[in-house]
């Protein structure tokens, strides 16, 4: 049994698809982030960044193990259930290359651009413009990739967990905002279409329960 601590955000969301894809049973626990239950004292134990999503998995080799950071989180579960992430070679540094991608750049940016369109206290026109161009132009770097493979890492891996909640939201609105930079998106909206028609992926997005 793995203990998860999540929320129902992106981050969160990528670990809570790869359980569902693997089939490991867990037990969720949800960290509602509006009541800064984050910063409890107990789940610093679990998470010392005081972020979701958390794991401990009770039934490791060592005894119970606790991981924090979403892509950790991934790689861990991809290499104790052999699921998901090639064991080595060219198709596992591919995967790990956009894993990577996804958390240096889709993640941060587009949490940025949410952050001072939507919580800021105040409008800074050169923050938004920067951020949500930034998010267009890796946008678009995603289609390029899309259109040379059917997933980001060739096969269906982690990278595209990782990836598919933060751009299932921001896509049509970034489009929207930047059609010069993003284009058409045909090869993002072909596999957003894909990952989302996975049952594990749409059971996944709608965890936590709230």
């Amino acid at each position: 049994m793995i203990d998860f601590y999540t929320w129902t955000t992106p981050n969160g969301r990528k670990v809570s698809i790869m359980l569902e894809e693997t089939g490991l049973p867990y037990e969720v626990h949800p960290v509602d982030l509006g009541r800064n239950e984050q910063f409890a004292p107990e789940f610093l134990k679990v998470s010392p960044n005081n972020r979701i999503p958390a794991i401990v998995d009770r039934d490791a080799d060592s005894g119970p193990v606790s991981v924090f950071e979403s892509g950790a989180i991934l790689i861990y579960l991809a290499e104790k259930t052999g699921k998901f992430l090639a064991p080595k070679g060219e198709q596992r540094a591919k995967a790990l290359e956009w894993l990577m991608w996804q958390m240096g750049g889709v993640g941060p940016m587009l949490g940025q651009a949410n952050h001072f369109i939507n919580t800021a206290p105040e409008k800074i026109p050169y923050a938004i413009d920067r951020y949500i161009t930034e998010a267009a132009r890796l946008i678009k770097v995603l289609d390029t990739r899309l259109g040379e493979a059917a997933f980001m890492g060739g096969d269906y891996s982690i990278a595209d967990m990782a990836t598919y909640p933060w751009i299932k939201i921001a896509f049509p609105l970034i489009a929207q905002a930047k059609p010069e930079i993003v284009g058409e998106g045909e090869n993002v909206k072909r596999w957003l279409d894909a990952v989302g028609a996975r049952p594990a992926v749409q059971r996944g997005m709608a965890v936590p329960q709230t």
